[in-house]
Parts: C-alpha cells; sequence; structure tokens
C-alpha cells in the first residue's frame, strides 16, 4: 500500500522515470495472474515491449484485482497479444473503478498512474479492458 503511495508520489511530482527492459506482454500477464490465484489465466501470443517489468506486473495485477473485486466475478482472463495485455470481464459496474474514474481502489488509480508514466494507455472496449504498453 505505501508502495502504491510513494510511486504516485514519485510520478505525480515528476521524479519518476521508469527503469525500461524489454519485455514480454505474455510474462507480464502470466505474473499478474499468478499473484492473482486460481481467480485468473492468461494466455495469448505475447509480444514485446519496453516497460519497468516490475512496475507494470504490479500494475497489470492491480487491474485484474480491481476487476474481480468491483465486478463481483468469479474469474478473469489475461490476454497478451502484441503490445497490449486485455482483461475481461469488465463488468458495468467495475468499469469505472477500473479506468480510476471512480477513485474506490488505490491499486486501479496507481496502476493508471503507471501505465500513463510509461506512455501507455488504457481503453474499455465493451467488457475488455485494453492496456496498450510501448514498444
Amino acid at each position: 500500500f505505501l508502495d502504491q503511495l510513494t510511486l504516485v508520489s514519485r510520478i505525480e511530482g515528476g521524479r519518476y522515470e521508469p527503469n525500461r527492459h524489454e519485455a514480454d506482454t505474455l510474462e507480464l500477464a502470466a505474473v499478474a495472474a499468478t499473484r492473482l490465484g486460481e481467480k485468473a489465466t492468461a494466455g495469448g501470443p505475447g509480444g514485446p515491449v519496453r516497460v519497468d517489468r516490475e512496475a507494470v506486473q504490479r500494475a497489470v495485477g492491480a487491474l485484474g484485482l480491481c476487476a474481480l473485486r468491483h465486478g463481483e466475478v468469479e474469474r478473469i482472463e489475461l490476454r497478451a497479444e502484441g503490445a497490449e495485455v486485455a482483461i475481461s470481464p469488465i463488468t458495468p459496474g467495475a468499469a469505472p473503478v477500473v479506468l480510476a474514474e471512480d477513485l474506490r481502489d488505490l491499486g486501479a488509480a496507481a496502476a493508471r498512474y503507471v501505465i500513463d508514466a510509461h506512455g501507455g494507455s488504457l481503453a474499455l472496449e465493451g467488457e475488455t479492458l485494453r492496456v496498450q504498453l510501448p514498444v
């Protein structure tokens, strides 16, 4: 919790520079799914990106956890394809929280800051959250 607050504070203050390394979106999704336990699965062909691995793994995991908590779903899927990780399902009740428009979940809000700081983006298409990462 304090790590997230510290990171958000650094990003807001312009003191965060992502420690970018080559990573694979399938690896990022798989680590996030593992942290969520049996409530999440990861799949897809993946693809190369340049990100701060630990920060983005935490961010993707936080978005997945938010989808589970606020969407009242039993399981989620993280699908990695190219520079994108898609998380589904995102229910209508969870959508504003996952997008950090409704700040009921600090993890999702911090995740949004991390993705934005990398030059990535979050977009909701139907019941799928698309996390676009830089190549």
